[in-house]
């Protein structure tokens, strides 16, 4: 039976550890596990989770880009699990933008990231993919695989003034987005 899952906050040592390859995809363990990420994912308004984040050392992570609450303007997909991936190649273009964390609940940071990545990564049926992400997707993916090696997104943060609570982000931020897009 799919459960959601508790998610684990900063401070909780498990989120600095690295994970450990996921050796039986097609496990009831595994599978179970992806099934009640993707709940949790989508209960939390989210619009990733690793499982580290629920106390789970595995190498594996859900995308699942959608327009949330926290994330207005993300764009629609389904969700995917990432399991044992790995960086192929990256664009020379570093973009800054806004992240917030499950894990870290309340702050925003503006994290700089590859606006482009090509990946390889097995999925859920056991099947090695290789995709290009860029953008919004592009960045879940650099967020959820920092995960897996230990790293939550404040270690990318490159100023405390690029920090910001999630309700001033909200209003500051998204708000006026909000009013410059009904203004096209």
């Amino acid at each position: 039976m799919t459960e959601s899952l508790q998610i684990i906050e900063l401070g909780n040592p498990i989120l600095q550890q690295r994970s450990h390859p996921v050796v039986d995809v097609r496990s009831d363990r595994v599978q179970k596990l992806i099934a009640d990420l993707m709940l949790t994912v989508r209960n939390a308004n989210g619009v990733g989770i690793a499982a580290p984040q629920v106390a789970q050392p595995d190498r594996l992570f859900i995308v699942a880009s959608r327009p949330t609450p926290r994330y207005p303007n993300a764009p629609e997909m389904e969700p995917t699990a990432i399991i044992n991936p790995r960086f192929l190649a990256h664009s020379d273009e570093v973009v800054k933008d806004w992240e917030g964390c499950l894990s870290v609940p309340g702050i925003r940071g503006l994290v700089p990231r590859y606006q482009a990545i090509e990946v390889e990564y097995t999925g859920q049926n056991g099947k090695l993919y290789r995709q290009e992400m860029n953008g919004f997707v592009a960045r879940i993916f650099q967020h959820e695989l920092d995960h897996l090696d230990g790293i939550v997104f404040l270690a990318r943060v490159e100023s405390v003034q690029d920090l910001m609570s999630e309700k001033e982000y909200q209003e500051r931020i998204v708000q006026a987005n909000e009013r410059f897009s009904s203004k096209e």
